[in-house]
C-alpha cells in the first residue's frame, strides 16, 4: 500500500543508545509518532505498558503469531518482540511520519515489506563504550551483559544493510544527525508530493 507518511526503522545493539534518541526524536517533533511493538520482556524502570512497548506473555504472543498478527516478530536475548500489522498501518495511514524503534532482524523484514521504509543503525563509538554503558545502566547482571555483547558483535556486522549509520558518540550530536535523516526524507520529491500537493497543483505541476 502507498502510504502518506515516511516510516523510519531505527535498530542497534543494547546499549547504543537507540532508545533515548529516538525519545529526544519524537519530543521535538510533533509530525511524528512511535510505532509501539509487543514484546514479552518485563518492563524496565518507568516503562509503562502502551507508552515504550504493549507488554504481553510468552503465550499471548505465541497466540499473536498463530493468528499472523505480526508484520515481523523475533526473538531478541530471550525475549519476543513484534510489530502488529494493525498498529504500524493505522499510523502510516494518519499521514504523519513512523518511527520504529526494532532489532536489526525486525528492521530487514520491514525493509522487505516497505521498500520505502529508511533504515538507520546505530552504533556505539567503540565496545569498551558499549560495556560501559551496559554496567552504567544498572539492570542487568555480568552474565547477561556478556550475553548482550556477544550478541553485539553480530548486531553491528549487519550495518551495511542500512541506509543510514549514526556514531552516538556525543548525544547531542548524534540526535542531530538523526533528525538531519528526518529532515532529508521529508524534502524528496515523493514526500513533497504528498505533503504540499496543492502548491505543486498550484504551481501546474500535477
Amino acid at each position: 500500500m502507498d502510504y502518506p507518511g515516511n516510516l523510519y526503522v531505527i535498530a542497534a545493539p543494547s546499549g547504543a543508545g537507540k532508545s533515548s534518541l529516538v525519545k529526544a526524536l519524537l519530543h521535538g517533533d510533533a509530525h511524528l509518532k512511535a510505532s509501539i511493538s509487543h514484546t514479552t520482556r518485563a518492563p524496565r524502570g518507568q516503562e509503562q505498558d502502551g507508552q515504550a512497548y504493549y507488554f504481553v506473555s510468552p503465550p499471548v504472543f505465541d497466540e499473536m503469531v498463530k493468528a499472523d498478527a505480526f508484520l515481523e516478530w523475533a526473538r531478541v536475548h530471550n525475549h519476543q518482540y513484534g510489530t502488529s500489522h494493525r498498529t504500524l498501518q493505522e499510523r502510516m495511514a494518519e499521514g504523519v511520519d513512523v518511527v520504529l524503534e526494532i532489532d536489526f532482524q525486525g528492521a530487514l523484514q520491514i525493509k522487505r515489506l516497505f521498500p520505502v521504509a529508511v533504515l538507520v543503525f546505530i552504533l556505539p563509538p567503540s565496545w569498551q563504550e558499549l560495556r560501559a554503558r551496559l554496567e552504567r545502566r544498572g539492570e542487568d547482571a555480568p552474565e547477561i551483559i556478556d550475553m548482550r555483547l556477544k550478541n553485539a558483535s553480530h548486531e553491528v556486522a549487519q550495518v551495511r544493510a542500512f541506509d543510514f549509520v549514526i556514531i552516538n558518540e556525543l548525544f547531542e550530536d548524534a540526535l542531530s544527525d538523526l533528525k538531519a535523516i528526518v529532515r532529508t526524507q521529508r524534502l524528496r520529491y515523493t514526500a513533497q508530493l504528498q505533503s504540499r500537493a496543492a502548491t505543486f497543483k498550484s504551481l501546474h505541476i500535477l
